[in-house]
């Protein structure tokens, strides 16, 4: 039994992508090649699919450069996976009343008290 392809909607449903971003990727990931039919038409295989998770999850989730998420795949940098996905920067709480207190004079300032 042959494996299974799609064409690129069916691709990007199952991705929940848009199709323009599987043809962008296209151009900056060449790992990622799908087969083409005859008419030109883009079919992605399983192999296809699993590639573009991890694409997805290096852009999306990770919050890496298309360059980072190139190296990562091409081996030449290795990506941390205990970092924790997308950190969220913490507030200094010192710095917050600081940027409170200057936001506080401009508006005195500019309301003439």
């Amino acid at each position: 039994m042959s494996e299974k392809n799609y064409r690129i909607g069916e691709a990007a449903e199952l991705l929940n992508l848009k199709t323009h971003v599987l043809r962008f990727w296209e151009t900056e990931f060449p790992q990622l090649a799908p087969l083409r039919t005859d008419k030109g038409q883009r079919l992605y295989t399983e192999a296809h699919l699993d590639l573009l998770r991890r694409i997805r999850q290096l852009l999306h989730e990770q919050g890496m450069t298309i360059e980072g998420a190139r190296r990562v795949l091409e081996g030449s940098a290795v990506l941390d996976e205990n970092l924790p996905e997308r950190l969220a920067p913490v507030p200094d709480p010192a710095f917050m009343q600081m940027l409170k207190r200057e936001l506080s004079d401009i508006r005195r300032l500019l309301s003439g008290q």
